[in-house]
């Protein structure tokens, strides 16, 4: 499989060569999970060089990192799961930590209203702790998938997110349920706009990914639960592009 970066104008028509195939790839369970993890997060309501709003999006990483990674995600979505469980650690050690990326979260609802209602709970639970405690998103994003159930099986339901809620000492429960019932309209629609960006990018699924470097330009799309492997090929044939 060729593993050439595509330039910016390739990812966003939608042709740009995929790193891998979703769902490729399997590992037995961790102890190095993403729970484990404290990384920092920045808020930003800038619109990127990559031509994403980064407003209300959590942003993992240094503000200064010369890389990006746009990662599409729904809490619904087992192999999203596998890969914050099982790749995302390593990222984390090897280039968020150091300041050399930067991940850009992007929740999309492709899996039905469940997976809406986890987005929306999320934008909730960012706008409330961005400015002040934003690694606490972490904790309450972590403590959600750690309780992933069956698809539409009802475990990401509102009355079972506020449940988890409750469990994350530094996110606001009750505030989580004002904001569901008072705006939920309001971020239903950002999350909608954010799904059909992606769409115009080429994203048809989660998790996705795409690997940027604001100043060349070169990019890189990878598709599913990679191992930590093709992230550091792809990461580097950018970096080098």
């Amino acid at each position: 499989m060729s593993l050439e970066q595509p330039s910016r104008r390739a990812v966003l028509a939608g042709s740009a060569v995929t790193l891998g195939a979703g769902g490729a790839y399997y590992l037995t369970r961790s102890d190095d999970t993403a729970q484990h993890l404290s990384p920092s997060f920045h808020s930003s309501d800038e619109t990127s060089a990559f031509g994403v709003d980064l407003g209300g999006k959590p942003i993992m990483g240094s503000r200064a990192a010369p890389l990006e990674i746009y990662y599409w995600t729904d809490f619904q979505c087992p192999f999203c799961e596998q890969f914050e469980r099982e790749t995302l650690p390593h990222l984390v050690r090897e280039y968020v930590e150091p300041g050399d990326v930067r991940i850009v979260f992007v929740s999309v609802p492709y899996f039905g209203a469940d997976s809406m209602t986890a987005a929306v709970a999320g934008k909730c639970v960012w706008e409330r702790v961005r400015d002040d405690d934003p690694g606490a998103y972490w904790d309450w994003h972590t403590a959600v998938f750690d309780e992933q159930g069956e698809k539409n099986s009802g475990w990401a339901s509102t009355d079972n997110l506020l449940e988890y809620t409750r469990s994350v000492d530094a996110v606001d429960a009750d505030a989580l349920e004002s904001c569901l019932e008072d705006r939920r309209s309001e971020f239903e629609a950002a999350v909608e706009a954010d799904a059909e960006r992606a769409t115009e990018f080429g994203i048809s699924g989660t998790p996705s990914f795409v690997v940027f470097d604001p100043e060349s330009e070169a990019a890189g799309s990878l598709t599913g639960a990679q191992p930590p492997e093709r992230f550091d090929d792809a990461i580097e044939r950018v970096r080098d592009a």
